[in-house]
């Protein structure tokens, strides 16, 4: 195991006290890029439609009892959501008691002081929902957008966590790096109401080195599971409870985030989904030089990988292994897939609280 060391920042307040696999405190939550939709007609939703939509949608969630919803950042054309704190802002005055989060903030291209007191607004406007995951990024766009080089990726992900995990302290900072100016005796206002600052998490794609700086920073890990059997994961939530104990860490929660589409049987779930599927992956695929996906590629993915697509039964059982699988506290499905219509997503929300989270409970209490 690589070595490790104690981080400076300060332990973090636990996002609750969960025990993995736990049926009752198991966080069960909806994830969305706010990928632009299609219209009745064929034709894209404009941008503003899709964010007034996606208020919509988390508002529904809300009222049927999912605990928390993200909302990713990105700054490209097929989804709306550059800026996710506003779009939550405007969901925190609709809501009562869902968590409120982002997945992720790229924080590679943002100012982690900026940053912080965005979220610390968030977590006073919404009375403590506030909640951030702070990544690299999947996709490369904001770095020309914002003035960053790209041979800087990993560089000034792991200098802004740093400086990130300090602000969480909310006291004064003296902090000094390569990519920032430095800060001497500063602090960052607003304070927020809850001991260890604003809610963290750390979006971790699957290297043993990000897993290890989840634990160094005292940030837990939502793994990002988009392809493959979740099974894989499993020496990654290993190594993370290992480097927890030899850091002698309280137990850090372990989130899962994976892709899926719920309808009332699993033929019908599939069929609604695949040429949306098709359509994004394919896009996404052309410009990274992949080879267009197949129906067979997505009935594989669907029967044993890590897209949740079917009836509430099937994704509910598929979900319950999972978290088993490899101990997980919580669980986000990411229920917009490209071009998919609005009043599909909110039915597969609808179906997602009302029988998915109750069924996945169940299987695991039992």
């Amino acid at each position: 195991m690589a070595h490790l060391t104690h981080p400076t920042g300060p332990t973090p307040a636990p996002l609750r006290a969960v025990a993995g696999a736990d049926a009752r405190q198991l966080i069960l939550g909806l994830d969305t890029f706010g990928d632009v939709t299609r219209t009745s007609d064929g034709a894209p939703a404009h941008h503003a439609q899709v964010i007034r939509d996606v208020v919509e949608q988390a508002v529904l969630a809300d009222r049927l009892g999912v605990d928390a919803i993200t909302l990713g950042e990105h700054h490209r054309d097929d989804f709306a959501l550059s800026s996710p704190e506003i779009a939550l802002a405007a969901i925190a005055g609709r809501t009562e008691r869902i968590l409120l989060g982002t997945g992720v903030t790229v924080l590679s291209s943002d100012d982690p002081v900026r940053a912080y007191e965005r979220f610390a607004t968030l977590d006073a406007v919404s009375s403590g929902r506030a909640e951030v995951i702070l990544g690299r990024g999947s996709f490369t766009e904001s770095f020309p957008l914002f003035g960053y080089r790209l041979e800087d990726y990993d560089a000034l992900f792991s200098e802004k966590l740093e400086l990130f995990s300090r602000l969480r302290g909310e006291g004064a900072v003296t902090w000094s790096g390569r990519h920032r100016s430095p800060l001497v005796e500063q602090e960052v206002f607003p304070k927020t109401e809850q001991e260890g600052g604003v809610r963290a998490w750390i979006g971790v794609g699957g290297s043993p080195q990000s897993v290890l700086r989840t634990v160094q920073t005292g940030i837990p890990m939502m793994l990002a599971i988009i392809g493959g059997d979740p099974a894989r994961f499993v020496p990654f939530a290993k190594l993370y409870r290992q480097a927890q104990d030899e850091l002698g860490r309280e137990p850090m929660p372990l989130g899962v985030h994976s892709p899926g589409h719920i309808a009332d049987t699993d033929a019908e779930a599939r069929d609604q989904l695949w040429p949306h599927f098709e359509a994004n992956r394919n896009r996404i695929g052309a410009e990274r030089g992949w080879p267009s996906t197949t129906r067979a590629e997505f009935e594989q993915e669907a029967d044993s990988g890590s897209l949740y697509v079917g009836s509430p039964e099937t994704v509910a059982q598929r979900i319950a292994r999972t978290v088993r699988t490899l101990g997980a506290d919580r669980f986000d499905l990411k229920y917009a897939n490209g071009t998919m219509p609005h009043e599909l997503l909110c039915a597969s929300i609808e179906l997602y609280a009302t029988r998915v989270m109750p069924r996945v409970r169940e299987l695991l209490a039992a």
